[in-house]
């Protein structure tokens, strides 16, 4: 069962989104937060797989919860729900240790999936979005090409075929079948990485791809 947590300041899309979950049997709301301090605290009390999180909130907000949550010694895999299609939201969102993007307007069908997907591991951003991130993780003229590729001397030559993979939007599935691997040993490869790069989540891993220019 993957227990979620769901963070909105509107109790009413709140309860949308449990009556949306609910009908999943393999997901369980197992609590609530109207904000991101309260995101925190239902996050260090229950521990829950992952957390749905809202950007514009009163008080602590959306992006500040996420890499607050991320420094949790049992962080949940973060799904950032919001209203808004700004680069930079998602930009920060990603960076502070998100693992998914995602607009509100998402079927029913597709945000079940998405929750499924992040449990499973696997990173997911909006379709509207994806590929304007990635020209822009691709061009980006501030980036230090030099010190990201300095930080990505640590892994081994299978652990940067990983990397790319996962950088190019794969799931473990697909750079599995792309490399030759199964899921579970491109799973292995993931956290090994993410260890070596001390970072939160695959996503923040295949932003250092990028910034590295192996994409």
């Amino acid at each position: 069962m993957i227990r979620v947590v769901i963070v909105d300041d509107e109790q009413l899309v709140r309860s949308g989104l449990e009556m949306i979950l609910d009908a999943a049997d393999d997901i369980e709301v197992a609590g609530e937060a109207s904000d991101g301090a309260g995101a925190v605290d239902v996050a260090r009390d229950l521990v829950p797989d992952v957390l749905l999180l809202d950007i514009r909130m009163p008080g602590v907000d959306g992006l500040t919860a996420a890499a607050e949550l991320a420094a949790l010694p049992n962080p949940p895999k973060v799904l950032i729900l919001t209203t808004f299609d700004l680069d930079d939201y998602v930009h920060k969102a990603l960076r502070a240790g998100a693992t998914g993007f995602l607009l509100k307007d998402t079927p029913p069908r597709d945000l079940i999936a998405a929750v499924r997907t992040i449990q499973d591991g696997d990173a997911l951003i909006a379709p509207s979005v994806t590929k304007r991130l990635l020209q822009q993780f691709a061009s980006a003229a501030s980036r230090d090409v030099d010190a990201a590729a300095r930080r990505l001397d640590v892994l081994s030559e299978r652990e940067r075929a990983v990397l790319v993979a996962v950088a190019r939007g794969m799931s473990n599935a697909e750079a599995g079948n792309a490399l030759g691997m199964r899921e579970a040993t491109v799973k292995a490869h993931v956290s090994r990485i993410l260890t070596k790069l001390d970072m939160a989540n695959r996503v923040q891993a295949a932003i250092l791809a990028h910034d590295a220019g192996w994409v």
